[in-house]
């Protein structure tokens, strides 16, 4: 497996020529030529393609599990699509994309899931459709007008929402890592949001899966590491194993600074740092 590039969208295209859809259903025609995306320069003609978004929807979470199922056979656990777990909001209508669970079924209780994936993927770059079979990539994602995966607002929104759902679910979801997994980089306005996210534990990373979404200058890394851009398979092994390993806990609370004192006070008087950290988080929830 590699991560993302413009291979994998040519090969998304083909698939979908060859089994299930028009090319209509995948591209905008415009004066009798199909683009994935309009070009800049171009008049889109008022319209608009909701129609590839089920289908490329679908094709990245089989990627991505794909891609994921050697990792998770690695530390001991399985990679599996469209996890419920209505304890902690996943309801069939709402499931997860992907999650590292500890035994490969759908329906799961939440101490067997380690480790949560919300898939925010789509086409980058823009390719030229040449009827009957060819394809013809003509730009990167700042050569056309779209707004692909973590760049589009409300992407970044649905995720970050469907997170939050889980973190205020209840305590059963507290010790569960959650991931918003790209393909394209974030817009600057999203900088602060992302590494916000993170340092206050309601999601531990946006990383983008495309190594070279292009080769002009783009966000790669956000100063606290909220949106990281994935660089090697090494390294991404590397950050799955580290939230999957480290005993992590989520906690939230807004209390005056007396009773945070007190908490303190009373955490403190534990034996261990670890029986610190369990009497400081009982405290806190209560």
């Amino acid at each position: 497996m590699t991560l993302w590039n413009n291979d994998i969208e040519i090969l998304f295209f083909q698939e979908a020529l060859k089994n299930f859809a028009s090319p209509e259903q995948l591209f905008y025609k415009l004066k009798n030529e199909y683009f994935a995306y309009i070009p800049k320069g171009f008049d889109a003609e008022g319209k608009t393609l909701q129609s590839r978004n089920a289908l490329i929807g679908q094709f990245t979470e089989k990627w991505c599990k794909t891609l994921f199922e050697p990792i998770a056979k690695k530390l001991g656990l399985y990679a599996v699509n469209s996890v419920v777990c209505d304890e902690i909001g996943l309801s069939r209508q709402s499931n997860a994309d992907l999650a590292f669970c500890t035994t490969n079924n759908i329906i799961q209780k939440p101490e067997n899931i380690k480790l949560l994936f919300e898939i925010k993927m789509s086409i980058v770059s823009n390719y030229k459709y040449i009827p009957p079979d060819k394809l013809e990539f003509i730009g990167d994602y700042k050569q056309h007008k779209g707004n692909p995966a973590l760049l589009r607002s409300d992407s970044m929104l649905k995720a970050i929402g469907k997170s939050i759902n889980i973190r205020v679910s209840g305590i059963n979801s507290t010790k569960i890592p959650i991931v918003v997994l790209g393909n394209s980089p974030i817009t600057d306005s999203y900088v602060n949001k992302v590494d916000f996210l993170k340092t206050s534990g309601v999601i531990q990373g946006f990383w983008s899966l495309n190594p070279q979404p292009t080769n002009s200058e783009y966000i790669k890394t956000t100063p606290n590491l909220g949106f990281q851009t994935i660089l090697n398979l090494e390294q991404l092994y590397n950050k799955c194993k580290e939230l999957v390993e480290n005993e992590m806990n989520y906690f939230s609370s807004m209390i005056s600074k007396k009773k945070l004192g007190k908490i303190i006070r009373i955490a403190s008087r534990e034996n261990s740092d670890n029986a610190k950290a369990e009497k400081f988080l009982t405290l806190i929830r209560s």
